[in-house]
């Protein structure tokens, strides 16, 4: 597995070089990608924020996520993850956005997710890419998983732009 610390810094730099400024919003991982990020020296240059939304009051709240999206998909879902995403875009500074919910484990499975369920949006004002992948190991494997993907999800959706 790639470096966690070397990924956030490889996505610092191509934030910069393209003058982005990045922010996230993160459920299961409770903010390890912002402190992934957050541990590169500079990175007040090219990170706006960071939204911990753990609770689905929490989503809607501070991202704008429709409750009925919710109650139509779950929150864990890639529909959640595009609309935390989006949400994040619209409530911060930044000019691209990450989201990451799903199920750390040992508990929350429920039928069709099962734990290790984790589903991610990276975001722009003009397009969205969303992916959901299962993980394996417990709780903490999950979650370190998860803020790889996410930090290789953005240098992918950057190589876009």
């Amino acid at each position: 597995m790639q470096d966690i610390l070397e990924l956030a810094a490889k996505a610092g730099r191509v934030l910069q070089e393209k003058n982005l400024l990045l922010t996230t919003a993160e459920s299961c991982t409770g903010g390890g990608v912002a402190q992934a990020i957050t541990e590169v020296a500079g990175s007040s240059e090219w990170f706006d924020c960071g939204f911990i939304v753990y609770s689905n009051s929490s989503k809607i709240d501070l991202l704008d996520v429709p409750a009925a999206l919710m109650a139509q998909h779950g929150n864990v879902s890639e529909e959640i993850a595009e609309a935390m995403a989006q949400g994040a875009l619209a409530n911060s500074e930044a000019h691209v956005t990450l989201s990451i919910t799903g199920i750390a484990g040992p508990g929350g499975a429920v039928p069709g997710k099962p734990v290790g369920t984790v589903c991610f949006g990276w975001a722009m004002k003009d397009r969205t890419h969303t992916e959901r992948l299962v993980f394996t190991g417990d709780r903490h494997a999950v979650r370190q998983q998860s803020v790889v993907h996410a930090l290789q999800g953005l240098l992918r959706f950057l190589e876009q732009v």
